[in-house]
């Protein structure tokens, strides 16, 4: 098993040691901006090296949007954010879900998410696999519910799309952790990647605040964490304070065996 965390974008290769890390997860532009990313400095070395790499795209990008000037741009982003994962070897490009306003049918976001990948196809794919990643919250959201996720895997499913399971994010909708996993799976089929985060909040708060996976802050159960990383099977990687990182990744070979 994989076992890593998200790092600073300018030097990921250095970051991963410093933490032990056998993956990695970056942004490769401004997370709250639309900016197209530059080839990273570094991609040739980060291509070659033998750490795992995944790529997180903007927050600002929300394909499900019914309005057009966020909804075009988030799909251009897509894109673009894909091509460059490639530079970098990366193994996918998260996305969250995103979601519609309040007043507007969430039907018309999940068929915007179906667009995004029939225009793709036809020019033939991705270059990267697109995850799509579980949010903590939104009444409109595309990935809160498991129910909702139903509905938006029978439009993307037949693209190939992956999943990346975060656990605070489950946790703060509502979701049972010792039951996700299985109940995911039978959902989509697989789980490409666990974002393994403790919660700042309480269970079904729609909060998203990290916290380290031990260190006494957190409101999940550290056990409970290993048992959705070891139960998914999947590359790990924490998205958790920084300065806890490496105690947080040693903790999870130990107890995982990894």
């Amino acid at each position: 098993m994989q076992i890593g965390a998200h790092v600073r974008d300018e030097d990921p290769l250095p970051a991963a040691r410093e933490r032990d890390a056998a993956v990695v997860q970056f942004f490769l532009s401004d997370p709250q901006g639309w900016k197209a990313p530059k080839r990273h400095p570094s991609a040739d070395e980060i291509a070659a090296s033998e750490v795992e790499v995944f790529i997180h795209s903007p927050y600002l990008i929300n394909v499900a949007s019914l309005n057009n000037r966020i909804r075009i741009p988030s799909r251009k982003g897509v894109l673009q954010h894909a091509n460059g994962s490639a530079e970098v070897g990366a193994k996918g490009l998260i996305v969250h879900g995103g979601h519609v306003r309040k007043g507007e049918d969430p039907r018309e976001g999940l068929v915007n998410w179906r667009k995004l990948f029939e225009r793709q196809a036809a020019d033939g794919g991705f270059a990267v696999p697109i995850l799509i990643e579980n949010t903590a919250g939104g009444d409109g959201a595309m990935t809160k519910d498991l129910d909702m996720i139903a509905r938006l895997w029978e439009q993307v499913g037949e693209f190939g799309a992956g999943f990346c399971f975060d656990t605070c994010h489950a946790f703060a909708a509502g979701w049972d952790l010792e039951t996700a996993v299985d109940k995911v799976k039978a959902i989509t089929g697989r789980i490409d990647l666990v974002h393994l985060n403790n919660s700042r909040d309480e269970f079904g708060s729609t909060r998203d605040r990290h916290a380290s996976v031990v260190g006494g802050e957190g409101t999940i159960d550290p056990e409970v964490l290993v048992g959705v990383a070891g139960s998914a099977g999947a590359p790990v990687v924490v998205e958790t304070p920084a300065d806890g990182q490496a105690a947080d990744i040693a903790y999870l070979r130990e107890h995982l065996g990894a």
